[in-house]
């Protein structure tokens, strides 16, 4: 399988391909290429909709220019543990990043929530996020705000008084039940609605149909995050009889 960055030619048939309605899979696997370099390659160049062959070449030639002036002062400041493959991980946190952003988070807080989640302890301070992203603390401060407010960390003191922001298996929970009742709540207003309008009204109906819609998700969303919760996050640890 061959390795290095995407030629102008494999980019050309990476948006064939979309135009073709084909998975990335199926396109990673015509170019016998890893099917997260496909996925990486259109979700940092505007998705699979947007995607341009020309434009991206001249975005990526634009970053490994930036990367290499950069080059003498990231060298060395972020050593990887467990024998990591430091290039493999940065590939795989700039993918992540770029599916954050396609699905609606602006760039600095995807990289921001990125990074906590591929850092093993499972949180930072806002200290250790300005050193990893080598961003302004008022950038990070912003993204954590954002976060915060849907759901997505937490803060809390260490040992030494020092405030940490986290993410772990319950911040997703109470983030994907917030979702839930956010739509519930789309629900309970279209269904004032009906009022409104006139029940049997073609308007009415309509919203009727959607407050159904949006209750059935909700309930099913709130159902699934319960079940997962309490099956797929208990700990190995607790089964067994050591």
């Amino acid at each position: 399988m061959p390795g290095g960055r995407l030629t102008q030619q494999e980019r050309q048939q990476i948006a064939l391909g979309l135009a073709d309605g084909l998975a990335y899979a199926e396109i990673a696997r015509r170019l016998d290429r890893p099917t997260s370099t496909v996925t990486r390659e259109v979700m940092r160049n505007g998705g699979p909709t947007a995607y341009r062959a020309d434009l991206a070449h001249r975005a990526t030639e634009q970053r490994a220019h930036r990367r290499r002036r950069a080059a003498p002062r990231d060298t060395g400041t972020l050593p990887q543990a467990h024998g990591r493959d430091a290039e493999a991980v940065r590939e795989y946190e700039e993918t992540f990043t770029t599916v954050f952003m396609a699905s609606g988070l602006p760039k600095m807080t995807a990289r921001v929530l990125t990074c906590l989640y591929t850092t093993d302890a499972g949180s930072l301070t806002a200290s250790e996020l300005v050193r990893r992203l080598q961003v302004s603390p008022a950038s990070v401060s912003k993204a954590i705000a954002f976060l915060e407010s849907q759901g997505l960390v937490r803060r809390e003191r260490d040992e030494r008084r020092r405030e940490r922001y986290v993410v772990d298996d319950d911040v997703m929970y109470q983030s994907t039940i917030a979702g839930a009742r956010a739509t519930a709540h789309l629900g309970e207003i279209a269904r004032q609605g009906v009022g409104v309008l006139g029940p049997g009204t073609p308007a009415a109906q309509r919203l009727e149909n959607i407050a159904r819609f949006v209750d059935f998700v909700s309930e099913s969303i709130t159902r699934a995050a319960e079940q997962a919760r309490e099956v797929l996050h208990t700990k190995p640890e607790s089964a067994g009889g050591r």
